[in-house]
């Protein structure tokens, strides 16, 4: 990331702090607890949090189309591996006792879409809501809403995709399940009459993310307030591209 190498510097020192005092099941002294906490507290990025998530796509999304084509699987993952040896890795202890995520992704549970590999982010960076289609389902705002009032999140931000499969069941007749028939009926609702796949879901995202602070006093007081920024957004996964709606 940006500032990838004062972080890992940072990590060293607060790692060095804790080392030799961590165990399974020990009590953990006030000072190694601290360095601990600094651990998670250095993987924030110091700017913008959206536009630290955009800069982590674009160098992912880089890596991606020009790793394209011919490469053998084992090569394409050294190749990521070489761009996330510069990523915030915190002691496991560190994140046993805590989470400090710097930005929310409400996002499709496509498997296509993992959002610490879109935006090169390490463990404990983001938290993530998921359902097929990211609507913006009850369980889902309650937990954004957990992060938002637990973990002053600063930002949501709603991550649509291109191809997305329960965009494409609501555009269709075809019969589904009674569940499945409850999963596409917010996105049903997004319809506009001509739209194609592809305006369908950004516009789906576009109606998720003003949903959330429709639906939840929580939210909306906080984005009033100047606490939370949400954004939506989509991704091309022929490119992996990320850009804001």
């Amino acid at each position: 990331m940006g500032s990838a190498f004062s972080r890992r510097g940072l990590l060293r020192r607060a790692a060095g702090l804790g080392a030799g005092v961590l165990g399974l099941g020990a009590r953990v002294p006030a000072a190694a607890a601290d360095a601990l906490a600094d651990q998670l507290r250095v993987c924030r990025p110091a700017g913008d949090p959206l536009e630290a998530l955009l800069a982590g796509n674009r160098r992912f999304a880089a890596l991606w189309q020009s790793t394209a084509g011919a490469l053998a699987p084992q090569e394409r993952m050294a190749r990521f591996a070489a761009l996330w040896a510069d990523n915030c890795q915190p002691d496991p202890a560190a994140l046993a006792r805590g989470q400090r995520p710097w930005a929310a992704v409400l996002t499709c549970a496509d498997a296509r879409l993992s959002p610490e590999w879109l935006f090169d982010v390490g463990p404990g960076e983001l938290f993530d809501v998921r359902s097929a289609g990211n609507t913006a389902f009850p369980a889902g705002i309650a937990s954004l809403e957990y992060a938002v009032a637990e973990l002053a999140v600063p930002l949501i931000l709603v991550l649509g995709h291109s191809g997305c499969g329960a965009v494409t069941a609501a555009r269709s007749a075809r019969p589904l399940t009674p569940l499945l028939e409850e999963l596409v009926a917010p996105i049903r609702a997004t319809l506009v009459p001509g739209d194609d796949l592809n305006q369908a879901v950004r516009r789906h995202t576009r109606a998720a993310a003003a949903q959330l602070t429709e639906r939840s006093a929580l939210l909306a007081a906080a984005s009033r307030g100047g606490r939370l920024r949400i954004a939506a957004a989509h991704c091309d996964l022929a490119d992996g591209t990320v850009s804001v709606l």
